[in-house]
């Protein structure tokens, strides 16, 4: 994770991958929080890295949903301090896991809003 100091505070970029039917929800909570979880979704899985974010929403979203989606946001870094990075797989596939309790926290602390910068179909 890089800081980025963002007025008085440093925040730290992160990235989702998401498919249109959670993209029409951010945008009903005016790009500002992300939805809560389904029962069988515990865990909110935001990226680390833009690349990575483009490969599951391109070659996963538009599989499963006929579209993806790559939204960015900044998010306090002091808070993401609590959730350690999680290696998914190759040294750039890394992700936070963010547990679906504690979501409405995690969105409190983004800073901005949420923007789409990426559409796959």
């Amino acid at each position: 994770m890089v800081p980025v100091q963002t007025g008085p505070r440093a925040t730290t970029t992160l990235w989702r991958p998401t498919g249109p039917g959670e993209l029409d929800l951010v945008r009903a909570l005016d790009w500002r929080a992300w939805p809560p979880r389904l029962p069988e979704q515990p865990i909110f899985y935001p990226v680390l890295n833009e690349d990575y974010a483009i490969r599951i929403a391109r070659d996963w979203n538009v599989k499963h949903d006929g579209a993806g989606f790559v939204t960015r946001f900044e998010v306090d870094t002091d808070f993401l301090a609590r959730y350690p990075v999680q290696r998914a797989g190759g040294r750039t596939i890394l992700e936070l896991w963010v547990p679906a309790e504690e979501l409405d926290e995690f969105n409190s602390h983004i800073v901005g809003e949420i923007e789409p910068v990426h559409e796959f179909h």
